[in-house]
C-alpha cells in the first residue's frame, strides 16, 4: 500500500477539509493574514475540492476551461506571483494551466494546514527537520511521546484499516527520504500498541545512507528490523526468521541481549538484477494518483506530472568516481547492468499490468551503450513508449545516439553539470569539461530530448568568482536552448563520499559528532571561510526566470542584493564551445540502422550539355520530416539494397567494413560516397551509426 497518496485523498476531500476547518477553529491558531483569508472561504475551498482531485486523476478534463476563467478556484497567497501566465503556458496547453491552478489551490491548503494545524506538514513531505542530520534519537524519541496530530489522527486510522483487513505478520515501511522518517515511526509506534503480535521492519534510501552506524537501542521500540542496502533476500530472510529465529540475516539490524546487533551472518547471495523480475504495482491505487504542475516549465513537471513507470537499466553507477557521491556504499558502487531485451521485457508486462506507456528509468547514470541496445530493441518491437533517465554529460551522447533515443521515445534526460568551472569539474572527478557539456546538451535538444541539470554551489574552495562565473556559464546555456530546467542546491558534505572520507584532502574541517542514529549530512568548515548560505537566494531567482525565458540580460552579478565581482567569462563562451567543424571519423567496426521506413524510389532522366543520364530518386517521409535526393541509377539500386540490410528490425547488420567492400566490388571510393552531401542529408536525418 502507499499510505502518501491515501492519506492525502483522505485529507483533500469534502469530508476531510470540513474536518480540517474544524480542527483549526478549535485549536484557535488561524491568525495569519494568508490563513485568515482562506479559512474566510471554507465554503469554496469545501466545495470545489472533490472535483479539482478527479481532474489531477484525470477524470474530470472538461473542468480544465472552468478552471482557467480564474473565477471557480478560491486564490490565496499561493496565487499572488502569477504573472503572465498566459505567456508562460502558451507552450503547455490548457490542461496545464488549470493542473497549475490546482496546484497553487492545494498548496494555499497545505500552507493552511502548516500554520493553523500542524506544523509538520508538507504536501510532499512530513517533519522532514527531524530526519535532517539527526545524529542521535533523542528530539525525534521525544516527539513520539507528544499527542497525535491531526494528520496523524488521519494516517493511523487508514493504517488501522488495512491492517485488520489484511492480517500481516510482517509490515515492511519503506524510507525514502527524511521526509517520510517520522511518520514511518508513528505508524511502527501505533502496529507496536495496538498490534503487538505482528513484526515490523524498515528499509529504503533514507536507513540506507543514513543508519548504517546504529547504535541506539531505543529504535526498536518501534522496529524490529533495520535492513540495509537492496532488500529482496534480507526481506526474505526476515520474512523466514518468523518461524526460525535462529535464521541469519543479511544487512539487517535488531536487539540481541539487549543491545543492537548487526546481522549480516547469511552466506547466501544477493539476487541478480537478471532474477529480480518486473516490478508488481497491481495492489496499488494507480487511477488515483494526482498529477500537480508547481513550476511553469515542461522538464521541471515531469517529477510531478503525469504517471511513470519507474524501472533502471542498471543497479549502481558505471562511472563511480564523483567525490562528493556515496560512492563507497553498495547502491553505487556495485555496477551492474540489465541486458537490453530483458528490460524491454519488463517494459512489456508493465505496460499490460498498469496499461501506462511511460516510463522513468531512475537510475543512478544510464550507461550511453545500454541506452542504445534499450532504443534499439524499442524499435524492432514497434513498441510506443515516452520514457526519461538520468544521466552523464559525456561526449558518447553524439547527434546519431541522441537521434535514436529520441526515435524510440525519449523526451528527455537530467544529468549532473554540478559546479560549471573546468576546475571544479576536475576536482569533483566529473570526467566531464563545460565545453563537453554544451556540446552533448545541444545534440540532446536539437534531437528534441528536454534537458535538466543539476546545478551545485558552495562546494570546497570554491570562490566567489567561481560561483558568479558559474552562473554566467549556466545563463549562456539557457540563453542558447541547450537547457531547458535546472535546481540549484548547496553541496553538501556526506560521511560516506570521498571528500566525508578524506576531508584533509579537500581543504575541509568536518564538525563530527558522536553517532547513534542517523550519520549522513556532516557539518564542515571550508578553509576559503565564505558564507556560500548567502549566493541561495540570488542563484534561484535566476533560475527561476532562466527557466520561464527572462532575464537573459541581467549581468550575473545583479542578481545578488549584495556586492559580487562581475563574471571573467567571455560572453559568447558557450556559443563558442557550440561552433563545431564536421569531423569525418570512418570507424570499420561501426553498424549503420536506417530508422525510417523504406523509401518511395522512381527513376528519371537528367540532360546537361547534350549529356544524358539516369537518376535514382528517393523519397523519405518520417513523422515530421521530409528528405529528398537524388543520385546515380546503379548506385541507387545499391542503396536500396543497402537499405534494406540496415533496417532496425534486421539483425545482425553488416559493419561498415563490410558495407564499403560491398560497395567497392561495383564502384569506387566509399569514403567519397559515404561523406557525399546526398548520404551526408540521409545519415543526419535517418541513419544511425552505432
Amino acid at each position: 500500500m502507499d499510505l502518501g497518496i491515501e492519506v492525502i485523498l483522505s485529507l483533500f476531500s469534502k469530508d476531510g477539509l470540513t474536518s480540517l476547518f474544524k480542527a483549526a477553529g478549535q485549536l484557535n491558531q488561524i491568525n495569519s493574514e494568508n490563513s485568515v483569508r482562506i479559512n474566510a472561504l471554507q465554503k469554496d475551498y469545501i466545495a470545489t475540492i472533490d472535483p479539482i482531485i478527479q481532474f489531477l486523476q484525470g477524470k474530470n478534463s472538461s473542468l480544465a476551461r472552468q478552471i482557467c476563467t480564474r473565477n471557480f478556484l478560491p486564490e490565496a497567497g499561493r496565487f499572488s506571483n502569477l504573472e503572465d501566465i498566459d505567456w508562460s503556458f502558451g507552450n503547455m496547453g490548457l490542461q496545464d494551466k488549470a493542473k497549475h491552478f490546482c496546484t497553487l489551490y492545494l498548496e494555499d491548503i497545505s500552507d493552511f494546514i502548516a500554520d493553523c494545524v500542524d506544523e509538520n506538514f508538507g504536501f510532499s513531505q512530513y517533519a522532514e527537520r527531524l530526519g535532517r542530520s539527526a545524529n542521535n534519537f533523542d528530539e525525534l524519541y521525544q516527539q513520539l511521546t507528544e499527542e497525535l496530530t491531526f494528520i496523524d489522527e488521519i494516517t493511523l486510522s487508514i493504517l488501522e484499516n488495512n491492517l485488520q483487513m489484511k492480517q500481516p505478520k510482517l509490515v515492511c515501511i519503506s524510507v525514502p527520504f527524511p521526509g517520510n522518517l517520522f511518520s514511518a515511526f508513528r505508524c511502527a509506534q501505533y502496529i507496536k500498541t495496538h498490534f503487538p503480535a505482528i513484526k515490523v521492519s524498515m528499509g529504503g534510501g533514507f536507513p540506507n545512507t543514513e543508519l548504517r552506524s546504529l547504535t541506539d537501542k531505543r529504535v526498536f521500540e518501534f522496529f524490529d528490523y533495520i535492513s540495509l542496502d537492496d532488500g529482496e533476500l534480507p526481506v526474505e530472510l526476515i520474512f523466514q526468521s518468523l518461524t526460525d529465529s535462529s535464521m541469519d540475516l543479511k544487512r539487517t539490524f535488531h536487539l540481541k541481549n539487549d543491545h543492537v546487533f548487526y546481522n549480516n551472518t547469511s552466506q547466501k547471495s544477493d539476487y541478480k538484477q537478471s532474477e529480480l523480475g518486473t516490478p508488481d504495482y497491481t495492489d496499488l491505487f494507480l487511477t488515483e494518483y494526482i498529477s500537480v504542475i508547481g513550476i511553469v516549465n515542461p522538464m521541471h513537471s515531469l517529477w510531478s506530472d503525469g504517471r511513470w513507470n519507474k524501472l533502471t537499466m542498471a543497479h549502481g553507477c558505471y562511472w563511480g568516481k564523483c567525490t562528493f557521491c556515496d560512492i563507497s556504499l553498495d547502491y553505487i558502487k556495485i555496477y551492474e547492468p540489465i541486458a537490453a531485451k530483458m528490460i524491454v521485457d519488463r517494459m512489456e508486462e508493465m505496460i499490460n499490468l498498469t496499461h501506462e506507456n511511460g516510463f522513468h528509468f531512475v537510475d543512478e547514470a544510464a550507461p550511453p551503450a545500454l541506452m542504445r541496445a534499450v532504443a534499439l530493441e524499442i524499435l524492432k518491437r514497434d513498441l510506443v513508449v515516452s520514457w526519461w533517465t538520468n544521466i552523464r554529460f559525456e561526449k558518447s551522447f553524439t547527434k546519431e545516439l541522441c537521434l535514436l533515443l529520441k526515435s524510440s521515445g525519449c523526451i528527455a534526460v537530467s544529468g549532473g553539470l554540478e559546479v560549471a568551472s573546468d576546475r571544479l569539474l576536475k576536482l569533483i572527478d566529473k570526467g566531464v569539461t563545460v565545453k563537453q557539456v554544451a556540446q552533448v546538451t545541444q545534440n540532446l535538444a536539437e534531437s528534441g530530448i528536454m534537458v535538466h541539470a543539476f546545478l551545485m554551489y558552495g562546494y570546497p574552495s570554491q570562490t566567489i568568482q567561481e560561483t558568479i562565473d558559474s552562473l554566467e556559464m549556466v545563463r549562456q546555456m539557457f540563453e542558447a536552448g541547450i537547457l531547458q530546467s535546472g535546481f540549484w542546491h548547496q553541496f553538501a558534505l556526506t560521511a560516506h563520499s570521498p571528500i566525508g572520507l578524506n576531508p584533509d584532502k579537500y581543504g575541509i574541517k568536518p564538525d563530527l559528532k558522536p553517532i547513534s542514529f542517523a550519520d549522513n549530512d556532516v557539518q564542515f568548515k571550508d578553509n576559503t571561510g565564505i558564507n556560500h548560505d548567502m549566493f541561495s537566494y540570488g542563484l534561484k531567482k535566476s533560475l527561476y526566470n532562466f527557466m520561464n525565458e527572462v532575464g537573459y540580460d541581467v549581468p550575473s552579478h545583479e542578481w545578488f542584493d549584495f556586492k559580487v565581482p562581475k563574471t571573467t567569462i567571455n560572453r559568447n563562451y558557450i556559443q563558442s564551445c557550440l561552433i563545431e567543424e564536421m569531423s569525418i571519423n570512418f570507424k570499420p567496426n561501426s553498424q549503420p540502422k536506417w530508422l525510417a521506413g523504406m523509401p518511395i524510389t522512381q527513376i528519371h532522366t537528367k540532360t546537361k550539355r547534350n549529356e544524358t543520364w539516369e537518376l535514382m530518386k528517393f523519397q523519405i517521409h518520417s513523422k515530421n520530416s521530409f528528405v529528398e535526393i537524388s543520385i546515380d541509377k546503379e548506385i541507387g539500386f545499391w542503396l536500396q539494397s543497402l537499405i534494406e540490410k540496415i533496417s532496425i528490425h534486421k539483425t545482425p547488420s553488416p559493419t561498415l567494413a563490410e558495407i564499403k567492400k560491398d560497395f567497392e566490388n561495383s564502384f569506387e571510393n566509399f569514403e567519397l560516397f559515404w561523406y557525399s552531401k546526398p548520404l551526408i542529408k540521409l545519415r543526419e536525418n535517418h541513419i544511425l551509426i552505432h
